[in-house]
């Protein structure tokens, strides 16, 4: 009877451990600033998207649109918070960032880079295929401070418009990650612009490629909670039923819930996609 509960306070112990290191992970489309969105223009939703990210404990977030005024607004709305990435325009301050906000007091950055999602990777505003914008991803090494293991953040933002640039994209993102992060776990966030059937998606997760990632959502240990679809458009819900917004994993994550964040503030959004939390754990 003794070693009985003895194994099973062993069990809870080790329970309550893997909570404790568990690591929160959102991917955020935050709508860039632009003042013909009128009320939904940025300058009445930061204080919503900092809350957001603040209420739910998020550990790492990828940020996507985020002009680099608004990377300075998050940072002083996120306290502890710090940054990687560059604007794609010029590798500087210029265009959007794909950035990724890290909370600074559970990890260290070990490394950082970003490259652009085209034929020649890193030339800054380069566009690719038949992509209409610059398209860039960020990447991080970390150190969890609690648990002294390392790991691999990207977070990316594809094309809009061109077909061919988001399949390409998926192809070339799949090899930078098995350059850069060889067999150490990756995390993979991101505004994808496809749904989970479309090209780009199904490219990311062939398991017969060696390379492919997994959709977080597909092994949560826990039911996904809250909608599906990820993009409202400002509009009073989402527009579909599916997802564009994702995180993928690979190499001994573990995934133990998955959730689309759909709160409003008297009716009002944070932002024109809703941003997705998986809690994660590292093996």
């Amino acid at each position: 009877m003794k070693k009985l509960l003895l194994l099973t306070i062993s069990f809870c112990m080790v329970l309550i451990m893997d909570a404790q290191n568990s690591l929160n992970v959102m991917t955020f489309n935050i709508r860039l600033n632009h003042a013909g969105d009128s009320l939904n223009a940025w300058p009445h939703r930061k204080d919503m998207v900092a809350s957001q990210i603040l209420f739910h404990d998020a550990h790492l977030v990828g940020v996507q649109e985020a002009l680099h005024s608004q990377m300075e607004d998050l940072q002083q709305r996120l306290p502890g918070y710090k940054f990687a990435g560059v604007g794609r325009a010029d590798g500087q301050q210029g265009g959007e960032y794909s950035a990724i906000f890290y909370d600074s007091s559970r990890f260290t950055l070990i490394k950082t880079e970003t490259f652009w999602l085209a034929e020649e990777t890193n030339i800054p505003g380069r566009k690719g295929w038949d992509a209409a914008i610059e398209r860039v991803v960020t990447w991080a090494e970390f150190r969890d401070k609690k648990t002294s293991k390392t790991f691999y953040h990207f977070n990316t933002h594809f094309d809009h418009v061109g077909k061919i640039a988001r399949k390409e994209s998926a192809r070339l993102i799949l090899e930078k990650i098995n350059e850069i992060a060889k067999d150490q776990p990756v995390i993979l966030t991101g505004d994808f612009n496809a749904k989970p059937t479309d090209e780009p998606i199904l490219v990311l997760t062939d398991i017969n490629n060696p390379k492919h990632v997994i959709q977080s959502e597909a092994i949560s240990e826990t039911p996904h909670y809250g909608p599906a679809g990820t993009f409202t458009g400002f509009q009073s819900k989402e527009t579909s039923n599916e997802p564009i917004d994702y995180i993928f994993i690979k190499n001994g994550i573990k995934v133990l819930k998955h959730a689309t964040l759909s709160q409003t503030w008297q009716g009002k959004f944070s932002s024109d996609h809703f941003p997705v939390l998986a809690v994660l754990e590292i093996k």
